[in-house]
């Protein structure tokens, strides 16, 4: 299961939003900086309409979700990477996750301490990114100090060294790793690094409930920001969140209607991470359930059923395909087969977004 790691400075709203993610999380949220110092950890459901849809069809018994961890980390402060307000043990966890999710404060509260005294969330979000960056240049320059010397007689030394070169210059200019080219000789080898900036961010703005729908200045800030990066921003609230988690589901559409908005930004902000990661969801579907399975982008259809068990992929014999449009159109898999949309796929195929998939396999 791929991580997502929420990181953000102290007060945004990073524990409130998790609790929101995990409704049964345990996850403190007050008003101190560093109330969060042990990473939590919670499995989430990606929402996806087309699940019921296909239960539907099938008669199915059960409705199975794909699903996408998130991880809580604590709030970094400016000269984390040096340390400051325990950093180096926070930087360790953001290593260990697939993709951030950068919780900005976009909303005023004089009730709640911004570290910094003041809403500020481009100043909030340089101070993260160069901590981040600080941490990345630090390991880097070291690497290159023993690559420069392997590197007069070995000529792998001598493409990882470019590398380095390339990513080390990068971020002096003020880029993150993940917008260096490298050839994928050259990425090979500072894969191991697990550099912070080089994984895919979304922003998460967090705002009152009076600015759901429509966001405010602040947003338009960040959005600009993102956009000069290529990286995503989504709009949420923790307050309204937090309160969603009380109400009855039939009540929920109600409250968030007279905010303007139909759903939630978590929704929004699940299925946001499901993508950054270049992710896919293929289904199977019957009488005993209807279930979303997460593949990569571009995977064969053997890859995709060894998803399910490493044995189908051993085994594979072929596919029986059908996309979910089609199979949606003609109410069933018997008339889906009548008219010719079901197809037998074989182990070239590229498995595509929203296929429903029979897997053959042999002995």
């Amino acid at each position: 299961m791929l991580r997502a790691g929420i990181v953000g400075l102290p007060n945004v709203g990073k524990s409130t939003l998790f609790n929101a993610l995990v409704a049964n999380a345990k996850a403190q949220a007050a008003n101190f900086p560093f109330c969060t110092i042990e990473p939590n950890v919670g499995i989430v459901a990606v929402p996806d309409e087309r699940l019921n849809v296909l239960a539907k069809i099938s008669a199915s018994a059960q409705i199975v979700p794909t699903r996408v961890e998130f991880v809580d980390i604590a709030g970094l402060v400016k000269g984390a990477s040096q340390g400051e307000g325990l950093g180096n043990q926070f930087l360790s966890h953001i290593r260990e996750v697939d993709a951030i999710v950068h919780v900005v404060r976009c909303f005023e509260d004089d009730d709640i301490i911004h570290v910094a005294g003041s809403i500020d969330p481009l100043r909030d979000i340089e101070i993260i990114n160069l901590e981040l960056a600080l941490a990345d240049l630090f390991q880097i320059d070291r690497r290159i100090d023993r690559t420069r010397k392997q590197a007069r007689t070995n000529k792998e030394a001598q493409i990882e060294l470019s590398a380095l070169e390339k990513l080390s210059a990068a971020l002096n200019e003020g880029k993150p790793a993940r917008r260096v080219s490298l050839t994928e000789e050259e990425a090979e080898p500072v894969t191991q690094l697990a550099l912070l900036t080089a994984k895919p961010i979304i922003y998460a703005t967090n705002v009152s409930e009076d600015d759901l729908a429509t966001g405010n200045q602040w947003v338009e800030q960040v959005r600009e920001y993102a956009a000069a990066e290529n990286s995503q921003v989504v709009i949420v609230s923790a307050q309204v969140e937090s309160e969603l988690i009380d109400l009855p589901e039939s009540e929920k559409a109600e409250f968030l209607a007279t905010l303007g908005v139909e759903e939630g930004g978590l929704k929004s902000l699940i299925r946001a991470t499901y993508e950054l990661l270049g992710l896919r969801t293929y289904f199977t579907t019957g009488p005993k359930e209807s279930r979303a399975w997460t593949i990569h982008a571009g995977m064969l259809a053997p890859q995709a059923a060894g998803v399910i068990h490493s044995d189908f992929e051993r085994c594979f014999i072929r596919a029986e395909t059908v996309a979910y449009d089609d199979l949606v159109a003609t109410g069933s898999m018997n008339t889906a087969k009548e008219k010719g949309l079901v197809r037998s796929e074989g182990k070239e195929y590229v498995v595509q977004e929203g296929d429903v998939m029979l897997f053959r396999t042999g002995s």
